[in-house]
């Protein structure tokens, strides 16, 4: 379902699409939280193979987010239009960091 690659101090995961909703939230979850143990607190979501996600998903991404603590940020690439439309939808766009590819992603979470 990820595809996880740990770089110095970031940690880049790629979500193997195409949904995200309340079938496949319990299992990401997990996933990303094995993912991040002892990991840096910067990370890359690639979201471009995910072409539907409902609640749920943008559920786990907040999970996530809240166990990075105050030091933690994620940027988000990849994301396909009706995905953002949800992002845009509850404000979580302002929450997370959506930007249009994986080097602006890691620019912006190495600050």
């Amino acid at each position: 379902m990820i595809t996880v690659h740990h770089l110095e101090d970031i940690v880049e995961i790629t979500l193997g699409g195409p949904r995200v909703d309340s079938v496949v939230a319990p299992h990401l979850k997990v996933e990303l939280e094995q993912a991040v143990i002892n990991a840096p607190r910067k990370i890359v979501l690639d979201l471009a193979a995910v072409d539907f996600m409902d609640s749920t998903g943008l559920g786990v991404f907040v999970s996530l987010l809240k166990k990075l603590g105050p030091n933690g940020a994620i940027a988000v690439t990849g994301v396909q239009p009706a995905v953002l439309r949800l992002f845009q939808l509850t404000r979580l766009d302002s929450l997370f960091r959506i930007v249009d590819d994986i080097p602006a992603a890691r620019a912006l979470v190495r600050g």
